[in-house]
């Protein structure tokens, strides 16, 4: 590997449920570091298969985009595995005690946030809509963003379940995330990156 800060993406499969359904689903987790030290972005089914990933680096924090069980699901056990914290958007409270009731988070994400991990900032945007807490994390040394389950490559994140809206992820999306520049990567929570110009033709007007 070389020493540069750079994203690595780790594909965990599992279920999600919501409303009282369940589906298959594959998840990304992403690494944001350089050989030294890590973030860790959602905490996706298997603990195991993140921590192998990891390679003995330091992780600084497992940050969750939302609280859907798919995205959070392995949180506990990788923060017994690894010491780091993980940081969660209050508004997600709820869905987070649906999975862990007898854990929480450590520290709350909030919108204009700094993390930094490997000398790298890594800012916190909340994009709320897909859930009222759902957060984007804006990597600018980086051109890169990680968006969760708010934007895919093809629009939008689903908004037909609960603690969901769809005129909010819209809106969100336009003012937080359509405003950084176009050769922006978008690495998502499922599925292929995209970039911030694809998505601006696949975005409904507000």
């Amino acid at each position: 590997m070389s020493s540069g800060v750079r994203a690595e993406r780790v594909v965990t499969s599992g279920t999600f449920s919501l409303d009282g359904e369940t589906f298959d689903v594959d998840n990304n987790v992403w690494l944001i570091g350089d050989d030294a030290e890590v973030l860790i972005v959602d905490a996706a089914h298997d603990a195991a298969a993140i921590t192998s990933a990891v390679a003995g680096r330091r992780v600084t924090a497992i940050v969750c985009t939302h609280g859907h069980d798919d995205h959070i699901g392995a949180a506990a056990e990788l923060a017994d595995a690894t010491g780091a914290p993980i940081l969660l958007h209050p508004a997600e409270r709820e869905l987070w005690e649906t999975v862990h009731p007898d854990r929480k988070p450590d520290a709350e994400l909030a919108d204009g946030m700094l993390l930094t991990v490997a000398g790298t900032d890594v800012r916190v945007l909340h994009t709320p809509g897909h859930s009222w807490g759902s957060c984007s994390l804006h990597v600018p040394s980086l051109d890169a963003v990680f968006t969760g389950d708010t934007l895919f490559h093809g629009g939008p994140g689903a908004t037909g379940r609960s603690y969901s809206d769809a005129p909010t992820i819209v809106a969100s999306i336009r003012a937080r995330l359509l405003t950084l520049p176009d050769g922006t990567t978008v690495h998502t929570g499922h599925g292929q990156d995209t970039t911030i110009a694809a998505e601006r033709a696949n975005t409904p007007a507000a």
